[in-house]
């Protein structure tokens, strides 16, 4: 995939409790419906989560993980078999079954932190891996936003990360500096203020900002009102080196995309 231009990672959570669209795409015809929207919409990617990881998130077993995730493959596949498919996981067994059954590639909110074997596993079936910045887990994530230097410590994170999977021969990384997880509202606005700081690790960077609550607590609104709010931050993230855009809504991404390239 050429990121010479951003492109765009539409979300599609098979899940029941994610924190804007769980429960709507559990069964086929759902996920179906939902995966002809995204990609007709303009999605270069489809993203499928089978494990809400939203602020105190339950914990829920690897087998219905699996489950869903399988079925989410299944489907989208039906709908279109050159889609790249992404799956949403820090499980590196959930990765072997996923890219068994279809998948492209690999997007881990843990960054390898919550499974040992995930690089390995990543080096083995040789995908493209979306390593994300995170402290503790999704349960207690937000009691561990503690920096000395935000910038300079996720740079460190991601530099060493980055070392150790080149070890391993893998040649596709994406970092994700993980707006919303074990950050403050006011450090996720100072991590995107300064995210062209990330250029130096000479990776593509994911953004993912959508209807997250940094936006809609600032404006003082909800989860459903944050759509304006996402486009603006796209908008920045895109003219400080974001490639790939992770949203809901994609046709909105799409249009920052096509202004922005204007510019």
């Amino acid at each position: 995939m050429d990121l010479s231009s951003p492109k765009i990672m539409g979300i599609l959570n098979v899940t029941d409790d994610s924190f804007f669209d769980g429960g709507k795409y559990q069964q086929e015809k759902e996920i179906t419906l939902q995966a002809e929207k995204l990609i007709s919409e303009g999605a270069n990617i489809i993203d499928i989560g089978g494990y809400s990881s939203r602020p105190g998130a339950a914990h829920i077993a690897e087998e219905i993980e699996l489950k869903r995730v399988l079925k989410g493959i299944e489907t989208i596949r039906s709908v279109s078999e050159s889609i790249p498919i992404s799956v949403d996981t820090f499980r590196s067994k959930i990765v072997q079954k996923s890219i068994e059954a279809g998948a492209d590639m690999i997007n881990d909110i843990s960054g390898g932190s919550l499974d040992k074997n995930m690089f390995d596993t990543i080096s083995r079936y040789n995908v493209p891996y979306v390593m994300m910045h995170m402290v503790g887990t999704p349960r207690n994530m937000l009691s561990k936003a503690n920096y000395s230097n935000i910038i300079v410590e996720i740079l460190d994170y991601f530099s060493k990360k980055e070392e150790e999977l080149m070890q391993l021969g893998v040649k596709d990384v994406i970092i994700d500096v993980g707006f919303g997880f074990s950050k403050t509202t006011l450090q996720n606005y100072s991590l995107l203020k300064n995210l062209e700081c990330f250029q130096v690790l000479n990776s593509p960077m994911l953004i993912g900002v959508s209807r997250k609550s940094m936006i809609y607590k600032i404006l003082n609104t909800d989860q459903e009102s944050a759509l304006n709010g996402t486009s603006v931050l796209n908008s920045v993230a895109m003219l400080k080196g974001a490639a790939i855009l992770r949203v809901h809504d994609v046709k909105e991404a799409k249009e920052v995309i096509d202004l922005i390239n204007l510019i």
